[in-house]
């Protein structure tokens, strides 16, 4: 006799069994070499801390930002040697260099007769909506793109009063007065950002804005503060913002030296699924019931996959209670204890291994499901819609590559 649950099975029987939500459908919008918004990757950027007009400086953090993987880099130009120094520093560079300015519209103007490839504006402390339209102007004339950076700390007076504070519709209002104001002079290579330090106030900003306009967005949680909390805070804030399918390029802001920036925005773009360019190593923690040298194991293997840039999941756990399950999920998984491993793929056990072999058999096991997938993946990384490529393992799940 069946058992009638007093719970409505039905809504769980109807409900997607692959979760997440596809990418918001933006326009696209070419900064320098990089494409953003489409189906492109989220572009990771960071910003220079130097004085500008320092060019052997600010091409020294530069470079080192490039070694770490960012794909986009803006200084600041508040002053007339700073732009005087852009053409010097973009000579010296291999990624997009974006000028950042605010208050002065003639810095804008000027850094524009420089080879920058995106302009960067605060229409909160911009000045005059004449002003604004000379930029757009120059920058239209130019061929540049521009992002319309708004920030809760510096919204327009008349805004703040209208909704009394700084909120998400505020923000968003903002926004979409400075983008009709340049659509009205033909302006369409505009990326959009509603930056706050609050971290519910940036979530819903975005998420109004995604209903309204598919411009692309640059994402962040402005003033995070001083590592580690600031990367915690940031991973709170762009979390449920990717999660939700928004986000065309990403900055996280860190006091101090920028290079950290680069790592943590990959981490994030990892955990949400919406950049995956290494493989996802899942292990169970070290409790009482862990029954072989996991912590070894994952060491080892992290040393022999760094710079393998795969989207393969593969699982390590060392106890009976949830080892096998994982391991079945996975793209490739063991579950291991008292000296021995069952390996499996795509849910089916393929060998048995003794623990001083299991590193260099999941090695072995990787390089046959890479040489398997590698037409899937290349596809994928190609940037094809979502649904054009079939997905991997027993589920198909969908490749996030980039």
């Amino acid at each position: 006799m069946a058992v009638v649950s007093r719970f409505n099975l039905s809504m769980l029987e109807n409900a997607a069994k692959v979760p997440g939500k596809p990418r918001h459908k933006t326009r696209e919008v070419r900064v320098g070499d990089r494409v953003v918004g489409g189906q492109n990757p989220v572009w990771v950027q960071s910003m220079t801390t130097t004085d500008t007009f320092d060019v052997e400086g600010t091409v020294a953090q530069i470079q080192r930002l490039e070694e770490a993987g960012c794909e986009l880099v803006r200084v600041t130009v508040p002053k007339p040697e700073d732009a005087g120094a852009l053409s010097a520093i973009r000579a010296r560079i291999g990624i997009p260099l974006i000028c950042d300015i605010h208050f002065d519209y003639k810095m804008a103007l000027a850094a524009l007769d420089h080879p920058v490839d995106k302009i960067r504006i605060n229409p909160g402390n911009i000045g005059s909506h004449d002003r604004f339209r000379q930029v757009i102007r120059k920058a239209k004339d130019r061929g540049l793109p521009m992002r319309i950076g708004v920030n809760a700390g510096s919204l327009e007076r008349e805004l703040c009063e209208k909704y009394g504070f700084p909120c998400p519709p505020a923000m968003v209002e903002s926004a979409l007065r400075y983008i009709e104001i340049a659509e009205s002079e033909g302006y369409h290579q505009m990326i959009i950002s509603l930056k706050s330090s609050d971290v519910l106030v940036a979530v819903e900003a975005y998420r109004l804005y995604a209903q309204l306009a598919d411009y692309p967005t640059h994402i962040g949680i402005t003033e995070a503060g001083k590592p580690p909390y600031a990367v915690t805070k940031s991973a709170a804030g762009l979390s449920p913002i990717l999660l939700d399918g928004i986000g065309d390029t990403i900055r996280i802001s860190l006091l101090g030296d920028p290079v950290p920036e680069i790592a943590a925005a990959f981490d994030i773009l990892q955990a949400t699924q919406r950049r995956v360019r290494r493989p996802e190593l899942i292990a169970c923690p070290t409790c009482g019931r862990l029954a072989i040298d996991l912590e070894k194991i994952i060491a080892e293997l992290e040393q022999r996959l760094h710079g393998r840039r795969l989207p393969v999941k593969i699982s390590v756990l060392g106890c009976v209670v949830n080892g096998p399950g994982e391991a079945r999920e996975a793209d490739i998984g063991i579950a291991a204890g008292n000296g021995k491993g069952m390996i499996f793929r795509n849910g089916e056990i393929v060998r048995r291994v003794e623990e001083k072999d299991i590193v260099d058999a999941l090695m072995e096991e990787v390089a046959s499901w890479e040489q398997e997938n590698a037409g899937k993946i290349a596809a994928a990384s190609s940037g094809r819609e979502p649904g054009e490529v079939e997905g991997l393992g027993r589920r198909k799940l969908p490749i996030v590559a980039g």
